[in-house]
């Protein structure tokens, strides 16, 4: 295996490795086109000249705060040059001793077309898009492919992963992933983008939505078992829509006249695992597969200003599927996309229920959402808007969470999302504005730390009750256009706000911002704090200590992601000649240690992408070391962390913009002449756990 030295990545300028092919069907190219959010919402560089006088007030409450549960505030405000840099004890600082889940042998990052994992470990493809999930599927053809056998195989283009365990059954758990989009010449050969085929739609939306298949564990890591729980989701299954959206005029269309029954759902991109035993999923990029065709009248007034908020165009789509299904052409149903764009609740342990979209939760592209319980029972789920300059959400439950699995408990607890209060983030710092110039040099103090507010913008109740908390708009409206009121809110606009994850070990709260290349660009927000490089090439990790069920936080910037050895990067204080080079973080996970697990999309590197474990606490904080990456053009997802497990999803492999399945720059995982998969990997340690 032909790994690449660490010195072809001192020197770069190269934007996110992900392919404009991906973008084209993944996002409709967003990167490549003006963010939606033209609203004028102040940034840091208007906040942080607030009066100076409370500077050394905020400080010492930050530290106060965040001291609670592992005691990394001080860490925090270390430099590169002496992680301790902040400890005010006379004593040497401890020596750096790597923590348990993260002794392993750090790879080399590198552009193998196969998944490279640590010295001493062992790995198995647990399933691939195509392989038979329920009873009577035939066996994957990629010549042989049609609309009836993709809904009873495993989908295309796997993102989120949830690895939930059967009870009473030892080593048996249920896969639940997400399948996020379609890309045509990497499923169809001899695809034809001008005339796309109404099989090829047929398999296409089949392809999409979830799965749900029983896993078994055994000494050669996770096979899929034909079980009981075993389930396709597809774009077409039928779905609740819940809360103050639900039964709207603005959701309501021809084939649903209730507004009520959504039919599917697509570009289901991360999720989460409640602790009721439910999967969250996001519909991000929702708005690429409406499209109209040329010439179609445009809309006028606010739904003008709403199609242009969420990214809608009246012209042909990429998939073209207004060509197949009047449903998704605006032109002709401009309410379809109004009922998409929510967070999906789905029951895997019951094959017949129905999966719930909960408008209280607010519309926008989310990346996922992810579920913290506070002592008292209250549950705050937290979600991104992952587009550029687009905000952070948390949704506080009016109700307490249920223990138990019993049918009245799950219903209870199934209805928690529909009634509280959902915010949106509001960011300050009172680091001087001349200290954050874009550059990434850290601000004198040694960190870029602040504070933070959640902004109310709707209150749901039961029965699809709503209140809102913004002036000039309605219950109905916050619900179904949330970015039209964040932004009337005063939201801060953030680097493209992905997957939230809090550590079930100290309660803190991180957020992957993968990347945003327009940053401080001409007419577009300008650095601050939380966001403190132009042409943001590489993301960061925030870390905040949340208020949870109330409305105040304080947060500081973890990780600045990129070359170690340039200077607008930071690995949380620690020394930088001894990382991982991370970029473009976009999904997290936490192992029982307590230790970030972080998948990159898009790497900046010149290296695949991969997974990366990061300490959190101590003179450790912010070292990061590589435990994988995936084949060529692929990118990582969904992680879980176990004791003695790891699995991520391997989404769109080979996807190159000069490649296709009929010419391909990768055959993994089949290799030969094999096609390539998106797949779900396992890897374990013989006779160990991980890192340990």
């Amino acid at each position: 295996m032909a790994l690449l030295p660490l010195n072809l990545f001192v020197q770069h300028d190269g934007k996110s490795a992900r392919q404009r092919v991906t973008c084209r069907f993944k996002c409709a190219e967003a990167c490549f086109h003006p963010a939606p959010n033209t609203s004028d919402n102040e940034y840091f560089g208007d906040i942080v000249r607030q009066a100076l006088s409370r500077r050394a007030m905020l400080r010492s409450s930050a530290v106060t705060v965040l001291a609670v549960g592992a005691g990394s505030a001080l860490a925090a405000c270390g430099t590169d040059a002496d992680p301790g840099a902040a400890s005010s004890s006379s004593a040497a600082p401890a020596e750096p001793v790597t923590p348990p889940g993260m002794n392993f042998a750090a790879i080399a990052p590198n552009s193998e077309d196969v998944v490279v994992i640590p010295e001493g470990y062992r790995q198995k493809v647990v399933i691939s898009w195509g392989d038979p999930v329920l009873p009577g599927a035939p066996v994957f053809n990629v010549n042989a492919q049609t609309g009836a056998a993709q809904r009873q195989q495993f989908g295309f283009n796997n993102d989120f992963a949830g690895l939930l365990p059967i009870e009473g059954q030892a080593n048996r758990f249920l896969l639940v992933t997400n399948h996020e989009y379609a890309t045509p010449q990497f499923m169809f050969p001899g695809y034809n983008p001008d005339a796309p085929t109404r099989e090829q739609f047929d398999i296409e939306v089949a392809s999409m939505g979830l799965t749900v298949v029983e896993v078994e564990r055994g000494p050669d890591g996770l096979r899929p078992v034909m079980g009981r729980y075993n389930r396709r989701i597809t774009a077409d299954t039928p779905m609740t829509l819940t809360g103050p959206g639900a039964g709207t005029e603005f959701v309501k269309t021809a084939a649903d006249p209730t507004g009520r029954t959504v039919a599917g759902t697509f570009a289901n991109c991360a999720g989460g695992v409640t602790p009721w035993g439910t999967v969250l999923s996001g519909e991000e990029n929702f708005h690429s597969y409406f499209g109209a065709p040329e010439g179609a009248p445009a809309p006028e007034g606010a739904t003008a200003a709403r199609f242009k908020r969420y990214g809608l165009k009246l012209e042909p789509s990429e998939l073209k599927w207004e060509d197949f299904d009047p449903r998704f052409d605006v032109a002709k149903t401009p309410n379809e996309v109004n009922r998409h764009g929510y967070i999906v609740e789905v029951n895997p342990w019951d094959p017949n229920s129905k999966p719930v979209k909960h408008s209280a939760m607010g519309r926008f592209k989310h990346e996922g959402a992810n579920v913290y319980v506070t002592d008292d029972g209250t549950v705050v789920a937290y979600t991104g808007d992952d587009e550029r300059f687009d905000y952070m959400y948390k949704f506080v439950s009016s109700k307490k969470v249920q223990p138990g699995t019993t049918p009245e408990a799950m219903a209870h607890n199934m209805s928690l999302l529909d009634e509280g209060t959902l915010y949106v983030a509001k960011l300050s710092s009172e680091i001087p504005a001349g200290e954050i110039d874009g550059s990434g040099t850290l601000p004198a103090g040694g960190a870029f730390e602040g504070s933070g507010t959640w902004l109310p913008l709707l209150t749901s109740g039961p029965n699809g009750q709503g209140e809102s908390m913004v002036d000039g708009f309605t219950a109905q409206e916050v619900a179904v256009f949330t970015r039209l009121a964040a932004d009337k809110a005063g939201a801060t606009k953030m680097d493209r706000p992905e997957d939230f994850e809090a550590n079930p070990k100290t309660g803190k709260v991180y957020v992957a911002l993968t990347n945003n290349s327009e940053r401080g660009a001409e007419g577009e927000a300008g650095v601050d704090a939380a966001n403190p490089r132009n042409d943001n090439k590489n993301g960061q990790v925030l870390e905040f200590t949340d208020d949870h069920a109330g409305t105040t936080f304080q947060w500081n910037l973890l990780l600045v992601c990129g070359d170690p050895a340039a200077a607008d990067t930071y690995y949380g204080g620690f020394d930088k000649t001894k990382v991982s080079p991370i970029s473009c973080p976009d999904n997290l996970a936490f192992d029982s240690h307590g230790n970030l697990w972080i998948s990159t999309d898009g790497n900046a590197l010149d290296s695949n992408d991969g997974l990366f474990a990061v300490a959190l606490d101590g003179p450790n904080r912010g070292e990061t070391k590589q435990f994988l990456t995936v084949p060529l053009g692929a990118e990582t997802c969904g992680p879980v962390v176990t004791d003695d497990l790891v699995t991520v999803c391997v989404q769109h492999p080979g996807e190159n913009d000069e490649n296709s399945i009929d010419d391909p720059l990768s055959r993994w995982p089949e290799g030969g002449n094999g096609t390539a998969r998106p797949s779900v990997v396992a890897v374990w340690r013989d006779g160990g756990n991980i890192g340990v």
